[in-house]
């Protein structure tokens, strides 16, 4: 069954009061500022006519420059961004490790947050219930765990938070790979835990400038500049026309 579905995808954000070096960096990362009728707000265009079509095994590699679409595709994906034009539909349960720490109350203790983030995540009471141990476990907060968060640490709220959303096994699972997950120590356990839960999920998104991370988790890959489609297909022609690119542009250099 299609898990994913993106269809003539186009995703506009509006630029409000632009200076002229602002102004030419996003030229620069977009390509384009689009021209409003008089009174209309400029805007940029970060995705444009994407279409694609994802099925239970599918592994989504994204990759692409900086700037090139691939995390705002993640959280329209996610539902964080309507689009401007097109369709975007993803069934079953999605888990996302986009940004951590999302819906959490500073006042209450970490042990209540685990309740109300994981009711926010769509996880029942029994279900979050069942889980707290190992949460509690995993992000080794000690007796700080009945503490209010406003006296976390940022580091101690990162391994809560990314405890909670790693709880859930998904049916789509999406990464940006710019998520942090605190110390060193913890880095490795939180890769361990990523790798795990990418095996459970029917369907795969990934953004990564790693190719060895999206050749191991991956089979197809969309290769994007400037919010558009260069390649989608096979993950290692996809990979290998992303380095011809990159050879290309150390060469003009």
């Amino acid at each position: 069954m299609d898990r994913v579905i993106v269809d003539n995808l186009r995703i506009e954000y509006p630029v409000i009061d632009m200076n002229r070096s602002f102004r030419k960096e996003v030229v620069n990362t977009f390509g384009e500022i689009l021209t409003r009728r008089e009174g209309e707000k400029p805007a940029v265009r970060a995705i444009q006519n994407l279409s694609f079509r994802l099925q239970d095994g599918d592994r989504l590699g994204l990759v692409g420059p900086n700037g090139a679409g691939k995390s705002t595709l993640l959280r329209t994906l996610a539902g964080v961004y309507l689009p401007s034009q097109g369709h975007v539909e993803v069934v079953g349960r999605i888990s996302t490790l986009l940004t951590t720490g999302v819906g959490m109350d500073f006042d209450d203790t970490g042990y209540d947050n685990i309740m109300t983030c994981g009711l926010l995540l769509g996880l029942s009471k029994e279900n979050i219930e069942a889980q707290r141990d190992d949460i509690i476990e995993f992000c080794d907060l000690g007796d700080y765990i009945h503490m209010p968060m406003r006296t976390y640490s940022t580091g101690m709220m990162v391994r809560l938070s990314f405890a909670i959303a790693t709880a859930i096994e998904p049916d789509v699972l999406l990464i940006d790979e710019v998520i942090g997950a605190g110390d060193a120590r913890f880095s490795s356990r939180a890769a361990d835990r990523i790798e795990k839960l990418m095996t459970k999920a029917s369907t795969l998104v990934l953004a990564s400038h790693s190719s060895d991370t999206i050749k191991t988790f991956c089979n197809k890959g969309l290769f994007m500049m400037g919010g558009r489609e260069v390649f989608y297909g096979d993950v290692d022609e996809a990979l290998e026309i992303y380095h011809k690119w990159i050879m290309q542009g150390q060469q003009a250099v």
